[in-house]
Formats: C-alpha cells, structure tokens, sequence
C-alpha cells in the first residue's frame, strides 16, 4: 500500500493548520477516540467481532451512531461550536452511511483518528469530502468536575 500525503486523501486540509499528534496505530479507530477509548476498534459489524455499546443496533447508520454516543452520556445539539461545561462529537457520512467521528478538543479545535492513520488536529469541517463525506451530527455532553477540583472549588 502507498503512503498518500494526508492533503491528498483529505483535499480540505490543504492550506489549512493541523497537527499530527500520534504515529500510526492499527489498535483503535476514530469511533474509538472519539468516545475516549484508545485501546478497541469501535464500529457495529453484523458479526460483533469490534466493540460496540451493549443494546445498541449493530447498523451503519447515523441512529446507531446517535445511540452509541448516548451510551456515553452525549445528547444531540444544533451546533459545534465550543460551548463551556460541554465535550463535543462529529459523526460524518457519506450517502447516509456513517464513516468517521471526532472528538472537540478544549480548544474548540477537534481530534480525529485518521482510519489506520495518525491522529491529527484540525478544523472539523477540514476531514469534508469523498472519504467522510460531510458532518451529519453533532453531540454533547456535560464535563465532569474530578473531586479533587470540586473539593477546591468549595464544593461537596
């Protein structure tokens, strides 16, 4: 297999500020990252040979998808812009298939596993096109406070 630089799979990072952060990693995908797990491959095969969220459809749609990420306690939202107290998740896809997800970072930027790929930083709407295709929903969910920082903050 060829090495393509990531311009060339993903055209909308040309000209546009990202940041490779990991090396290559076959061990988890950007479903994986998204929900915070680097050490499973997330994706709803029929034969359940990858991790998905118990009672979940194991359906490449954008329901399942939806259900997943409420598994983990993110609800629907009608924007991705960085919004305080909240962690965000992209779902794209492509013909109504489901083909990649991202992680909003406290920076408002976003982080994404790159398939088999590195994991990069960049503008959501970069990763737009003939591989992901598009963002077709956006979640959060409130930010939980350590103990540590609500004890310092004068809290119970």
């Amino acid at each position: 297999m060829v090495d393509l630089p990531l311009e060339d799979v993903f055209p909308g990072l040309r000209g546009q500020r990202f940041d490779i952060k990991s090396p290559k990693d076959d061990a988890y995908n950007c479903v994986a990252w998204a929900a915070g797990d680097g050490g499973n491959w997330w994706w709803p095969d029929p034969d359940g040979e990858d991790h998905w969220p118990a009672g979940v459809a194991r359906a490449e749609t954008v329901a399942a998808f939806r259900d997943a990420f409420a598994r983990l306690g993110y609800t629907p939202c009608d924007h991705d812009q960085l919004e305080a107290g909240y962690e965000k998740v992209a779902v794209f896809a492509l013909a109504g298939r489901p083909k990649h997800a991202a992680r909003q970072l406290p920076t408002g930027r976003w982080a994404s596993k790159l398939d088999l790929m590195e994991d990069i930083e960049h503008a959501l709407h970069d990763l737009t096109g003939m591989a992901y295709g598009s963002v077709m929903l956006v979640m959060k969910r409130r930010l939980t406070v350590p103990q540590g920082e609500k004890a310092a903050e004068g809290g119970s």
